[in-house]
């Protein structure tokens, strides 16, 4: 006995329409990353996320909690960033060199606004395991990373010229700030080439 067959299903998935906590943290990545964290207000990320004053306290309880998710985010998103550069490359030089590489790329696309944990450490200064726990966690994570770099390379003085590079790295993003350029992270993407040299 013949069934009739039962016609595919014509329909489509919905997409899922982001939460309120979401709508709130995407507003305010981008407010942030533009404007600053301090000079833009709750009521302003609310009004971008489009969402109601109730869902800031109950996704997040504070700005300070939504600070905080911001920028555990931006520490996430900037390692995947770096191992999806490096992906493939052996040379442990060149995976340094992509920390600058990257910097050099995105500086113009996020007009010059320098480095966004600096930036925020301003505006917070002395909170780094506080509401700035992510900014301390991603520099222990870059010189871990730069030290193991090193060390694969067999550069002598491992942490100790992580140090050195990551001192370059902070100079040379706020110099790219400073100047609106990225010449100044071309720069101290050169000096380290000099320091891994005299290194060697």
């Amino acid at each position: 006995m013949y069934s009739c067959p039962v016609p595919a299903s014509t329909t489509t998935a919905t997409p899922t329409k982001p939460s309120p906590a979401d709508r709130l943290l995407t507003a305010a990545t981008e407010l942030f990353a533009a404007h600053g964290i301090r000079a833009v207000g709750i009521d302003r990320i609310i009004g971008e996320a489009g969402v109601a004053r109730a869902s800031l306290y109950s996704g997040f309880g504070s700005k300070d909690a939504l600070v905080t998710e911001y920028l555990h985010q931006l520490d996430l998103r900037d390692r995947q960033r770096w191992e999806d550069a490096v992906a493939g490359l052996d040379s442990p030089v060149g995976r340094i060199f992509a920390f600058f590489d990257l910097a050099i790329a995105s500086a113009p696309v996020r007009n010059y606004r320098g480095c966004q944990y600096l930036n925020a450490a301003t505006e917070f200064p002395g909170e780094l395991h506080g509401v700035l726990s992510p900014v301390s966690e991603h520099r222990v994570w870059l010189h871990e990373q730069l030290t193991a770099l090193l060390t694969t390379a067999k550069i002598p003085d491992a942490p100790v010229l992580a140090t050195k590079i990551q001192t370059i790295y902070d100079g040379a993003l706020a110099g790219s700030k400073f100047a609106c350029s990225e010449e100044p992270i071309r720069v101290g993407r050169g000096m380290v080439a000099d320091l891994l040299a005299d290194a060697r």
